[in-house]
């Protein structure tokens, strides 16, 4: 069997989503190659690590690199359980059952409860789960173990006894919860198997699979954890060290060691599963430990930025998906009035108070009566009185009798249909017209616009005029929104002045803050004016700890790349929590991504063309989606070129553009340093990542500033 050229280690968790900050008991993953550990990834949500790891795997898949995923819950339960479940003895069978049914929340709720709860009644007496966080709900699982006899079923699997691990796959709640670990992880690997045709150790034969999922259990380099955590301090998070040495571990194990131990599992493993590396323990925690004098990164303080292993340069759509997967709403919640809810984002459905009409009502001023009429002419009686908007009928119109009715007014009893008055001649005391008239004609529903309790506006949704002109007529007086975006813009280095100032030799006017902090606002998000910083670190960290608890996400330009004036790269590398993504992009390339006190940063270049195609490509729909508004990509269409430009494969370009009589043009410079060509565009030109000789009369993509919402 050929060796692995990657080694994923995943640390699963059964809790609630974790803060933004790193913490303890949340999604820890581990990646390795060539025996070394490379980052260690921490995810807030089990639906972020799947989204996570799909991805990574399709990376080395198209890589063509090979995977061992070895994940810290049990694979299977003990021998009789899955028959007792699904009928069969096929672990696979209750994989299936279980993806079938667990549900899990980005919040973490799920019902992973109602769901052991309904394995424990196909037993006789008490069933083997237990263990939940009260004593009164889910009376089918025993808040405590006493009285379970496991008779039927064991408690716990030979893989556990044999690696001597105390917990069972049975217990829900109460360190250890891998019972819980268990039914939360068990329909991810179900989706990751099928997906990613990945073969599972040890249900499957693996020699020749390129992904291989295997049960593992960190408790088995325990001795290596506790040496590594006295070295690391009280501050360091437990899981990541386990992460990062159990990666290394296997990945050190030489091609012929890790084949003896995937042919180690004995017989029963075929059904309960086995726990990789039992019986090597002394093995892998001599080959687990950092080397001697190894220099490594730091880890980063919040992952949700870090590339998959083996990505360099990055596609513009790959970075986009990234930020789309790896990103959510940051901004808290209130309720406020009709009045002061344009352009917020709500935070929950609006659901209609009332129908929209309330009544059934007439369209038109004319005659209301019962039932069509037939062709010919028709002739009726006139009751006393009239229906208007606000003042309806107090009263009901006999069979074969007509009533005056006002537009907006509620139909009166015994009225279903109305007459146009135009197409009425009257007396004042009857009305005679001509058929035919069908039943209904001219008159409204009750309901036929909204319904009561219907969702009149989703969560996610920018309130607009109209929107509350809905709210209103369904009877909303207030809607709960999320608190605006605040966006910090930060320029930095010294050679910049401030519009009106006097500038000196070398330096220039920062032209950046203004565009920025004008297009903040006009997104509809609300901008903070972080000032510039000069080229001294510390003055920069200060700017950034201020920054920090003044607003949800910051645009710094400047001081982005690794040179000795470069103070923002800096700063963020020795935090723990700097990435750059080097993007297939013109122009741009280079976007530093960070977080600073739990604070996303988009480092953007400092050139303001850059500046300005970076924001809009990439900052600004990521920053929809911390507002709460979801993903907004922009809208573009074809237009005719009224250009000829000869494109190289590789990176994606974005033209400054305008339309002319039905033709875009674009200027006459691709200079980024060209701020005329900004003020000069009406938009942009995206010409794709692979060759191209655009000609006069050739269709490209025009994507108006305006789609950006400006």
């Amino acid at each position: 069997m050929t060796g692995f050229d990657t080694i994923l280690t995943v640390d699963w968790s059964a809790a609630k989503r974790k803060p933004r900050r790193q913490s303890k008991d949340a999604v820890w993953l581990g990646v390795a190659r060539g025996g070394t550990a490379e980052q260690q990834i921490y995810c807030r949500s089990r639906q972020e690590a799947e989204a996570w790891i799909s991805k990574f795997l399709d990376v080395e898949q198209a890589a063509g690199r090979r995977v061992l995923a070895a994940f810290d819950f049990p694979f299977g339960y003990p021998r009789g359980f899955a028959r007792r479940v699904t009928g069969s003895d096929d672990p696979f069978a209750l994989w299936h059952w279980l993806e079938e049914r667990i549900e899990d929340a980005e919040d973490g709720s799920n019902n992973r409860f109602d769901v052991a709860s309904a394995m424990n009644r196909l037993f006789a007496g008490a069933g083997p789960f237990w263990g939940k966080p009260d004593q009164k709900n889910w009376p089918d699982i025993p808040y405590r173990k006493a009285g379970i006899s496991y008779e039927e079923v064991a408690e716990r699997r030979s893989a556990d006894l044999a690696a001597k691990a105390s917990s069972s796959c049975f217990q829900l709640f109460f360190n250890p919860t891998v019972g819980s670990q268990t039914l939360m992880g068990v329909p991810v690997l179900q989706r990751l198997r099928l997906r990613h045709k990945a073969a599972v150790w040890p249900f499957e034969k693996v020699e020749t699979a390129q992904t291989v999922l295997a049960e593992i259990w960190p408790g088995l380099i325990e001795p290596a954890v506790k040496a590594a955590m006295a070295v690391a301090g009280p501050e360091e998070i437990r899981d990541r060290v386990q992460m990062r040495l159990l990666s290394q571990a296997l990945g050190r194990l030489p091609a012929e060691e890790l084949a003896a131990m995937l042919a180690a599992a004995p017989k029963a493993a075929q059904e309960e599963a086995w726990i990789l590396g039992t019986g090597y323990e002394d093995r892998l925690n001599a080959l687990a430990p950092d080397e001697p004098g190894r220099l490594t990164p730091p880890p980063l303080s919040n992952d949700c930025f870090a590339l998959p292993a083996g990505v360099d340069w990055t596609p513009v759509d790959d970075a986009l998906q990234l930020l789309k997967d790896r990103l959510g709403p940051v901004t808290g919640v209130e309720t406020v009035p009709l009045a002061d809810a344009l352009g917020r984002v709500l935070a929950e459905d609006a659901v209609a108070q009332r129908a929209n009409p309330p009544l059934p009502n007439t369209a038109v001023d004319g005659y209301g009566f019962a039932g069509g009429r037939a062709e010919g002419p028709h002739v009726l009686p006139l009751v006393q009185g009239r229906a208007a908007a606000g003042v309806p009928f107090d009263g009901a119109v006999p069979g074969g009798s007509a009533i005056r009715v006002l537009t907006g007014a509620a139909l009166p009893d015994g009225v279903d249909t109305v007459i146009l008055e135009e197409d009425v001649n009257t007396d004042g005391a009857r009305i005679a017209f001509n058929g035919p008239l069908k039943r209904g004609a001219n008159t409204r529903k009750a309901g036929e616009d909204v319904s009561a309790d219907e969702v009149i506006l989703a969560a996610g949704r920018v309130v607009s005029p109209a929107d509350l002109a809905l709210a209103a007529a369904t009877g909303l007086a207030e809607l709960t929104v999320r608190l605006p975006l605040r966006v910090g813009v930060l320029s930095t280095g010294d050679e910049l002045v401030e519009a009106g100032e006097p500038a000196g030799k070398g330096q220039i006017f920062d032209a950046n803050r203004p565009m920025l902090l004008a297009l903040i606002w006009q997104l509809g998000f609300m901008p903070v004016d972080l000032g510039k910083a000069a080229d001294d670190r510390e003055a920069l960290r200060a700017h950034l700890d201020g920054a920090a608890a003044r607003t949800d996400v910051i645009l710094t330009s400047g001081g982005a790349s690794a040179g000795d004036e470069d103070h923002m790269s800096a700063l963020l590398r020795e935090a723990g929590a700097m990435q750059e993504w080097r993007i297939a992009l013109k122009p741009g390339r280079p976007l530093a991504l960070g977080m600073w006190q739990g604070t996303p940063v988009f480092g953007l270049p400092g050139n303001p063309v850059a500046a300005l195609v970076c924001t809009l490509i990439f900052a600004r729909p990521a920053m929809g989606l911390m507002a709460g508004a979801g993903w907004q990509a922009p809208q573009g269409f074809e237009v005719p070129a009224a250009f000829e430009k000869r494109k190289k494969p590789g990176r994606r370009e974005y033209l400054r553009a305008r339309v002319r009589e039905g033709c875009a043009e674009v200027f006459k410079s691709e200079g980024s340093g060209r701020i005329s060509g900004l003020s000069w565009a009406e938009g942009l030109v995206e010409l794709g990542d692979g060759p191209g000789h655009i000609k006069p009369g050739d269709p490209v993509r025009f994507i108006p500033y305006g789609s950006f919402a400006l």
